[in-house]
C-alpha cells in the first residue's frame, strides 16, 4: 500500500480544499428563445449571439427546404395549367375549323 514519504504542510492541505466553496456559473438566457445558455456562447436553439443571428439552425434549414418545395410545386402546377389550357385551345380551334 502506498504511503506518503513526507507530511503535507497545513498550507498545502488547505489549498486542496480551497475550491470547494465555488458555485456553478449562473445561467444566462437567450434574448430570442428564452432558453438557458452558457455565458458567452451561441444559443443552439435559435442561433443568436448577443442579438445577432450567427448560426443556421436545423429549424431554419427545414423551413427553407419546405419553402423551396412549395415554390417548385407551384411552378409545376402553373406549367401544368398552361399546357392544359393551350391543349384545350388547340382542340377547340380544330373543331371550329371543321
Amino acid at each position: 500500500m502506498p504511503v506518503p514519504k513526507r507530511k503535507h504542510s497545513r498550507a498545502r492541505r488547505d489549498l486542496k480544499h480551497a475550491n470547494k466553496g465555488l458555485d456553478f456559473n449562473p445561467a444566462t438566457y437567450c434574448q430570442t428563445s428564452q432558453d438557458p445558455v452558457v455565458p458567452h456562447a451561441v444559443c443552439l436553439t435559435s442561433g443568436y449571439y448577443k442579438g445577432v443571428k450567427v448560426l443556421r439552425t436545423k429549424a431554419d434549414r427545414t423551413h427553407e427546404r419546405t419553402q423551396k418545395r412549395i415554390l417548385i410545386q407551384a411552378r409545376r402546377d402553373a406549367r401544368g395549367k398552361m399546357s392544359a389550357s393551350s391543349a384545350h385551345v388547340d382542340t377547340t380551334s380544330t373543331e371550329s375549323a371543321s
